[in-house]
């Protein structure tokens, strides 16, 4: 007689960092859960990773200078004031500035920053170019201001222009979600974030998730169709 098909049980959800509150990854201090991602990679694979860190290389250069800025100044530099000691390290001179335009003055003072610290800033704002939306297939219903000319971002004509300048650092000021993205895939050059725009919280991120408990509860409603 045919064994009976026992019914297949549901793949149970892939944990990750996310579920883990031991964090034994940074001091190793007490000890892996089962699931952890750590213990998970091959070591073949995380020695050829790591190679990435060591040498002269450009990777092994900025992972250098970052654990040297976080270390020589964990609490006590601004980011603002990270990106020049973090550029000085890698011996980058001219930094390029890839600004939204509703940031132009926040940019203005960083680049009087940048030049007072002998570094080279070069700014390209987000609307360069300014094709109309509706040229990018973009319906005009979706502009904020309808029938009117509404131009795009350009987030790979900002990337263009200053891979043709030969940035050795390019910033990121406020760029919308999507647009940074767009942004980061055609720099030739490493790329850092100075601000990241929320317009309803002056640019603090984080505080919808400080306040999800209370007064952005809806964070946490289900079914929500954005």
């Amino acid at each position: 007689m045919a064994k009976k098909k026992q019914p297949k049980e549901q793949d149970a959800p892939a944990l990750s960092c996310a579920e883990c509150g031991i964090l034994n990854c940074y001091r190793q201090s007490s000890r892996f859960p089962e699931f952890c991602l750590t213990e998970a990679v091959e070591p073949s694979e995380l020695d050829e990773i790591t190679s990435h860190y060591r040498g002269e290389g450009i990777d092994a250069r900025i992972a250098r200078a970052s654990a040297e800025v976080e270390g020589t100044y964990y609490g006590k530099l601004t980011r603002v004031e990270e990106i020049i000691a973090f550029a000085n390290r890698i011996g980058a001179k001219k930094i390029g500035l890839a600004t939204c335009i509703g940031l132009s003055e926040e940019s203005r003072i960083f680049i009087k920053v940048l030049k007072a610290n002998g570094l080279e800033p070069y700014s390209v704002i987000c609307k360069v170019g300014s094709v109309d939306k509706c040229e990018a297939d973009i319906p005009d219903d979706l502009k904020i201001q309808k029938g009117t000319h509404e131009s795009m971002c350009n987030p790979i004509l900002q990337a263009r222009l200053l891979n043709g300048e030969k940035t050795d650092l390019n910033v990121i000021i406020g760029l919308c979600v999507g647009h940074d993205s767009l942004f980061i895939k055609y720099s030739d050059a490493p790329v850092t974030t100075l601000i990241t725009k929320d317009r309803l919280l002056g640019h603090n991120p984080a505080a919808a998730l400080y306040t999800s408990g209370f007064y952005y509860k809806r964070l946490m409603e289900e079914g929500r169709n954005l």
